[in-house]
């Protein structure tokens, strides 16, 4: 994840043409990455993303996300294996965003803050040194009091963590290896049209992630 900016700023872009809507989650999706391609569930923003040796891998998407061609349910249960492959960290995903956006080229060049069009959930970013979970600005924690975050446990290259976060009403859990990590209380939780897909995501940080259950709740 790149280095602290000074100014705040709203970088995003539709990122290419999706034809009809995606449907409904129904009664639950998962996708074991066994196989050579990304295949026709997944709508690549323009990220490096590819599958090896069963498991989804990216390098330096730079905030151009994987969206899955899922309408989630309101609320959710969403389980995963992730795992870092550099000392910098930086595990992410988002959720309740829109399904198409991602951070444009030129806000990348200018180094701008990403805002999302929907939650972020970050191990160990910048650097491996604070994780967060945060709706739509990933920098919301330097200015906005009482934003979850942590800087006590930094993610171990190596290591595969276990992800389970879950939504209930306004109410978002988030675990890792069986225990608690990060909640969040939204008054206004993001839903509906525009706030119901669910994307992996990454700055530059080398990561791979298997085993994605989806169950609604």
């Amino acid at each position: 994840m790149r280095s602290l900016p000074t100014a705040l700023a709203l970088a995003f872009c539709l990122c290419g043409c999706r034809h009809g809507g995606d449907p409904a989650l129904g009664h639950g999706f998962s996708d074991r990455f066994d196989r050579t391609g990304l295949g026709s569930d997944w709508f690549n923003s323009g990220g490096p993303w590819r599958i090896v040796g069963g498991a989804l891998s990216v390098d330096h998407a730079h905030n151009h996300p994987l969206w899955l061609r899922r309408r989630l349910p309101r609320d959710v249960r969403i389980s995963f294996d992730v795992t870092a492959r550099s000392p910098d960290g930086d595990l992410k995903v988002e959720l309740f965003g829109d399904g198409k956006s991602c951070e444009s080229d030129e806000a990348v060049r200018r180094d701008l803050i990403y805002t999302t069009t929907g939650y972020v959930l970050i191990f160990g970013g910048w650097h491996n040194r604070l994780s967060t979970l945060v709706r739509e600005n990933e920098h919301a924690w330097q200015f906005q009091p009482g934003v979850p975050s942590r800087r006590d446990v930094p993610v171990e290259p190596g290591h595969t963590y276990h992800w389970i976060i879950e939504r209930r009403g306004g109410h978002l859990a988030w675990s890792i290896d069986g225990r608690p990590f990060l909640a969040y209380d939204d008054l206004a939780p993001l839903d509906g049209p525009g706030h119901d897909h669910f994307g992996f995501t990454d700055w530059e940080s080398p990561v791979t992630f298997a085993n994605l259950v989806i169950e609604p709740l």
